[in-house]
């Protein structure tokens, strides 16, 4: 499948996710021909990525790595043998043997990953590089921006949940409970005919104040087998979003098509990653906040998946999950991670996931949000008004944002501090 360069999908012509769009900075001085050189000075940042290497135009740079459309036309098809495995090798699998061979089959992608794992910074020099080659320019002693979270928070913080069995399903609320107790809430997302859904589970945590999304159709690795099938699931997938009130949506296995999937009726999808060489469509869009996809918001997951972190390199502390989260932290990113009840059901594992809450409950520099507010609020940063420096609080009325602004400055080293 080949994407369009004019598609919207993949950013071309959506100026959210340009890096003026990126930064929505506070300064008139600043005219889209400055844009254009600085952008083209800190392509340096991005050596070794295939968007350089085929001297994508300054404009293209960010559409080409937002929308994996980098990685080539057959970025988005499996292989051959993962194609006849998901048709007629794991159907006759059980699940423990499932987890076993997936941990045996991707464990050895990440040598041939052209993305680095757990941090991939390329694409956050990049944008930091741009505003300080602007700042340079201007000379400017400093620039307002409209801050990338609520009140000024330093990031954002977002827990979701795929329940891929009924085993899983079955251990929800203790998952549930445990995020309560530290003073989370989370996304939880099922998969509507792999199992019987508990929809008294879903009004319930609804209730609770968690949110409910939709995760594929079934669990079976062949949503995007082609485009007609996908079309004729999509439309499935949207009647399930409309009878739960979900408004999110995660493919299985995070197989992924950004075209295919403008069929989804959603606000926002959490499908990609910002780099993941352990999943069988590998990659990542480099991104650590959230950006514009076609018709809905992407919310990229930025901590290793719990099966990776636990199962695939055998950890037994969330230092994985800290470090990424401080690099983040510094960059003022979206830390969202991705878990599974069916893996947390280990005690051990279950063990790791409440370290890590315990430890992030003991922080106070960050904004704790469910996905949909995160996305709502992307949107609205996005589309809320700047004049003369001083922010029209529009959108921020209707969905009770606090916007705050932010001031960037040049280092004496040539960086710059948020």
């Amino acid at each position: 499948m080949t994407i369009s360069p004019d598609s919207a999908v993949t950013g071309a012509s959506a100026d959210e996710n340009q890096p003026w769009g990126f930064w929505r900075l506070l300064d008139s001085r600043i005219r889209p021909e400055d844009w254009t050189d600085a952008i083209r000075g800190a392509t340096k940042c991005l050596e070794g990525l295939p968007a350089v290497e085929r001297c994508a135009g300054p404009h293209r740079l960010t559409a080409d790595i937002l929308s994996e459309t980098q990685f080539g036309p057959e970025h988005w098809r499996l292989s051959r043998f993962k194609r006849i495995y998901y048709r007629l090798v794991r159907p006759l699998l059980p699940n423990f043997l499932r987890a076993s061979l997936r941990t045996a089959l991707l464990s050895g992608q990440r040598n041939g990953c052209t993305l680095n794992w757990p941090i991939e910074d390329r694409y956050v020099r990049f944008q930091f590089e741009i505003v300080a080659r602007l700042i340079a320019s201007k000379r400017l002693g400093s620039v307002s921006h409209i801050a990338f979270w609520p009140a000024g928070k330093q990031y954002a913080f977002v827990l979701t949940h795929d329940i891929e069995t009924d085993d899983g399903q079955s251990y929800v609320r203790e998952i549930a409970a445990l995020e309560e107790r530290y003073g989370f809430r989370s996304s939880f997302n099922f998969v509507p005919e792999e199992y019987r859904v508990d929809l008294d589970l879903i009004a319930e945590l609804k209730e609770r104040g968690f949110e409910v999304g939709v995760h594929g159709l079934k669990h079976d690795g062949r949503l995007f087998s082609s485009k007609a099938a996908f079309d004729a699931n999509a439309v499935r997938i949207n009647r399930y979003l409309k009878q739960w009130n979900a408004i999110g949506f995660r493919s299985p296995m995070t197989h992924r098509n950004p075209e295919w999937m403008q069929a989804l009726e959603i606000e926002y999808d959490l499908s990609f990653f910002d780099t993941d060489p352990y999943e069988p469509m590998p990659g990542g869009t480099m991104s650590i906040w959230p950006f514009m996809m076609g018709r809905f918001v992407e919310l990229p997951y930025t901590l290793p998946q719990d099966h990776t972190l636990m199962v695939t390199l055998a950890e037994r502390t969330p230092r994985l999950w800290l470090e990424k989260v401080e690099f983040i932290r510094r960059c003022h990113g979206l830390a969202l991670l991705n878990s599974h009840p069916d893996y947390l059901r280990d005690p051990g594992r279950f063990a790791v996931y409440e370290a890590f809450l315990r430890s992030m409950s003991e922080r106070n520099d960050y904004w704790h949000a469910l996905p949909r507010e995160a996305a709502r609020w992307w949107r609205a940063r996005a589309a809320v008004k700047a004049e003369a420096g001083t922010i029209e609080k529009g959108p921020s009325a209707e969905d009770g944002f606090d916007f705050a602004v932010g001031s960037i400055r040049l280092t004496d080293e040539g960086g710059i501090v948020l």
